[in-house]
């Protein structure tokens, strides 16, 4: 949540002449309704499941850049998909710079109600070692400018998971 994976998976995409994808707005067309409604409504065990879909279907798909939402790798069975259909890159940030990224922001439904550092901290101790265990790459995004991450983040691709040409 707020890492930039819109943002750079969109430039990535642009630059990779493939399409961009988010799990996110799959949902959101699906439905036809906000995240938030959803999490409203259903809970987030209800837009988990929508999410587990929506991934199992766009995962297998070709020539692709594709988002998911932050809690995608919850699921074992979404950190499986992830690790065997893709090159995965993880957008790091830390809790402290996401907070400063997200300010007030009111979409977001996980930190509805609470303090957005202290939701972000427990969040990020749940969540970072799920990446982890299924990232081919970590990418720190720090302050850096979105195209000079994405110029990191191609030679990266090239080098290491060997997928530009």
């Amino acid at each position: 949540m707020g890492a930039g994976k819109t943002t750079v998976g969109r430039s990535l995409a642009k630059r990779l002449s493939k399409v961009f994808l988010d799990t996110d707005h799959e949902i959101e067309e699906r439905t036809g309704v906000r995240v938030s409604v959803i999490f409203e409504i259903e809970g987030e065990a209800g837009f988990r499941k929508r999410e587990a879909d929506a991934l199992a279907r766009m995962a297998c798909l070709d020539n692709i850049v594709l988002a998911t939402g932050g809690g995608v790798v919850l699921d074992s069975r979404n950190r499986e998909v992830l690790k065997t259909q893709s090159c995965v890159v993880y957008l790091h940030a830390r809790p402290a710079e996401l907070a400063k990224r997200l300010g007030q922001d009111k979409s977001r439904p996980l930190l509805h109600g609470t303090d957005p550092l202290t939701r972000l901290q427990e969040l990020y101790s749940i969540r970072d070692p799920l990446y982890r265990e299924v990232a081919d790459l970590v990418v720190d995004t720090g302050r850096q400018s979105v195209s000079t991450l994405l110029g990191h983040l191609l030679l990266r691709l090239e080098s290491e998971c060997k997928l530009i040409t």
